[in-house]
């Protein structure tokens, strides 16, 4: 069957728009057991306890969570579930989950539907395949998943979901939202510290996220048709279509039907599951489109990105598509990332990253702003590391990305009151100079916000008016990776000031006004480093920065190197996060999920290259052969003219199969060599350095064959078909 016939015969039925009849306040988090479900199922007790349980991190006993248990089971089953399950995150970044029934029976034979306590708490999955960095041995099978009262329970299908974090008998985290709530928590006790240097009143503060997810859409049929796409989430070979973004006509463009009803079925969902999915736009690549919340507290948030990525992949593949979360699915087009839009609030209700209406709420915003700017000069390399992956590597630095070093943008305007507040004398301050320095300089803030609308693309670390923007996150990675290092080394930071200024107030006697702006004033000139407002694509800045001495870590196993450091096992083990054993099983891990993507992607080009790329490449050579055999049959030796092209044709494909055949077969040797090494580091560090340059040179070579070969022939479907969604 001739290859166009072949994906026709894939087509799937088109799916069905969906109509939205029912307001999206009315199916908000209506299969979510949230406060109101709560209220109405739980008994006073047990409502107060798990509201305490989430402020302040209180314990609930075995009586309150088998009442607890018992309200939760009587609102799912009124929802129609049948199961449970502990939705938890192990190291994989994905989610995983195992169905109980709430069926049992009782000893006299009959049936009843039970759940209690002791299963809502605790569970012990038989997950030893999960990996754990050494953590445990693959034959015990002793982690444990305890339940998050933080993040609601919600039901999906007919299961009742209960997000869980996952450990190991002696405590340590096999997961990723563990050491998130850890992080959380310390940020949340360092900040609140600070903040009522402004408000007594401050008992709670509480990092906020908000990620706007950026993916592809594919036809499903011409998917199933590339092994690369179907394994790997990219394409590991192919040439560009003649039209991609270069027109710009797709970014912000009108959304094609098809994907409209995709996306008005996912936001439905998304609305029955409480995630406050609110943007929805194509993006700048053909078939790339992005989607984006109202933010929302951090660890429910990344529950309800994870969750969103497993909803849409079920949603896509009922519209006839696949979704790609892969940063970087196609060669020459922008690849996707998720920018992760961060804050802290306290329970006054006030943004703590927002200006207010007088100097001293302005000063408190200075305060946050410049402890932050810096924490990620202090521990850039490593924030660095938490967005690495071997598919981030193909995405940063790549003209639609951040690059790999990170730097800050705050605008010219608040760069300027920076600038002025550095220049402020030392030590006690004349009423005169207070005045000044409140009045003309902090009281004029909110101003200068209104007009501070420079959004510099290229920068990694970005502060957009009310939030810092982190943009290298990669679309696939779990927000809790530089969530967790974003709020450790802030709480970190925030700890270090707080003792400075105490120190300035009960020492040397200055007044507390005068004590946060001496240490915000050296705050300022030490982390100036990390301020860069222009072109982070430039040679020049890449110059500039290795002169600031900035680190440049352009691939993963180099910026994972940071995580087992002296001062990251320093800063994780004093802020409670993370201790030693955790860190080097989280690197370990990292590390492995690394090469296992280099070593799928190697084995897919060889059987690209062997099983389609080659017979194709033979067949066409049979065609030409049978040409020129038949010209010469009818031509004789005129024959030589007119079969020329066909044998330049025939030589190109000939040199490119040669190509193709041996770069495989050297990379399939240097593969052997590389898996043949015990060190996890230098295996990785191989693949990075030897085994990754092979896979260009594939490229080149199949590449070179998909536009020498029929179309009717090639065997996969090319890029004009897979990126333009009618």
């Amino acid at each position: 069957m001739m290859r166009f016939e072949a994906l026709s015969a894939l087509k799937v039925q088109k799916p069905l728009v969906v109509k939205e009849l029912e307001k999206r306040s009315e199916l908000y988090a209506r299969n979510v057991f949230n406060d109101a479900k709560m209220l109405q199922f739980l008994t006073e007790e047990s409502y107060n306890k798990v509201q305490a349980a989430i402020f302040s991190g209180g314990k609930i006993d075995r009586k309150i969570a088998d009442q607890v248990a018992e309200g939760m089971k009587a609102w799912a089953i009124s929802m129609g579930a049948t199961h449970y399950t502990h939705w938890f995150q192990p190291l994989t970044g994905a989610t995983a989950e195992k169905h109980d029934a709430f069926f049992d029976v009782m000893d006299n034979g009959q049936g009843l539907e039970r759940f209690g306590g002791s299963q809502l708490v605790q569970q012990e999955p038989d997950a030893s395949s999960f990996p754990s960095g050494g953590i445990r041995n693959t034959f015990e099978a002793r982690g444990y998943t305890a339940w998050d009262p933080t993040s609601p329970a919600f039901v999906y299908k007919t299961t009742l979901c209960i997000p869980t974090i996952f450990v190991s008998y002696t405590g340590e985290a096999l997961d990723n939202k563990a050491p998130l709530l850890r992080a959380l928590h310390a940020v949340d006790h360092a900040a609140t510290a600070v903040a009522q240097y402004f408000d007594k009143n401050v008992r709670k503060v509480n990092a906020t996220l908000g990620w706007e997810q950026e993916y592809f859409l594919v036809d499903k049929a011409l998917a199933q048709s590339r092994p690369d796409i179907l394994m790997t989430g990219r394409t590991l070979v192919g040439n560009a279509a003649a039209k991609q973004q270069q027109l710009d006509d797709h970014y912000f463009g009108v959304i094609p039907n098809k994907v409209l009803a995709f996306m008005s079925a996912l936001e439905r969902q998304c609305m029955l599951l409480g995630i406050p999915v609110k943007t929805r736009h194509n993006e700048v690549a053909p078939n790339q489109f992005e989607l984006a919340p109202v933010f929302e507290e951090a660890n429910l948030s990344v529950d309800h990105n994870l969750l969103l990525m497993d909803v849409m992949k079920e949603i896509a593949d009922d519209h006839g598509f696949k979704v790609l979360f892969h940063e970087k699915p196609f060669a020459g087009i922008n690849g996707s990332g998720k920018h992760n839009n961060w804050s802290l609030a306290t329970d006054t209700g006030v943004n703590l990253l927002s200006p207010g209406s007088t100097p001293m709420k302005n000063l408190q915003f200075l305060t946050f702003f410049i402890n932050t700017i810096k924490a990620v000069d202090t521990y850039e390399e490593l924030l660095r590391s938490s967005i690495a992956s071997a598919s981030n590597d193909h995405r940063l630095g790549g003209h639609e990305a951040p690059p790999a070093i990170f730097s800050i943008f705050v605008g010219t305007q608040l760069g300027e009151v920076l600038d002025e507040l550095e220049g402020v004398s030392k030590g006690k301050l004349s009423p005169q100079e207070k005045t000044e320095l409140k009045l003309n300089v902090v009281g004029k803030i909110p101003e200068i916000l209104l007009d501070n609308t420079d959004r510099n693309r290229t920068s990694p670390f970005a502060f957009t008016g009310n939030k810092f923007e982190m943009r290298g996150v990669g679309a696939k990675t779990s927000c809790s990776k530089p969530m967790t290092v974003l709020n450790t080394i802030v709480a970190q930071q925030l700890m270090d000031f707080k003792k400075e200024v105490d120190v300035l107030i009960d020492k040397k006697g200055l007044k507390k006004d005068e004590a946060v702006f001496n240490v915000l004033r050296e705050y300022i000139k030490t982390s100036k480093r990390i301020r860069f407002d222009g072109d982070g694509y430039s040679k020049k800045w890449q110059d500039e920065a290795r002169k600031r001495k900035l680190s440049h870590n352009k691939n993963t196993p180099d910026a994972l190197k940071i995580l087992t450091s002296i001062e990251s096992i320093s800063l994780f083990g004093a802020t409670g996060v993370m201790n030693e054993k955790e860190l080097i099983a989280h690197q370990e891990v990292e590390l492995h999920n690394y090469i296992s993507h280099l070593q799928i992607e190697g084995s897919i080009l060889r059987e690209l290259a062997y099983n389609h790329i080659i017979p194709a490449a033979l067949r066409h050579q049979n065609l030409l052969l049978e040409n020129i055999a038949g010209l010469k049959e009818v031509y004789g030796a005129a024959h030589k003219k007119l079969t020329e092209p066909q044998l330049n044709v025939l030589e190109l494909i000939s040199e490119h199969m040669v190509g193709l055949k041996k770069t495989t077969d050297r990379m399939l040797e240097a593969k052997q060599k590389v898996d043949a090494k015990a060190d996890i580091m230098q295996k990785a560090e191989a693949y990075c350095e030897v085994i990754l340059p092979f896979f260009d040179t594939i490229r080149t070579h199949a590449d070179a064959l998909e536009e020498l070969i029929a179309d009717d022939i090639w065997p996969l479907a090319k890029y004009r078909e897979l990126l333009f969604i009618k």
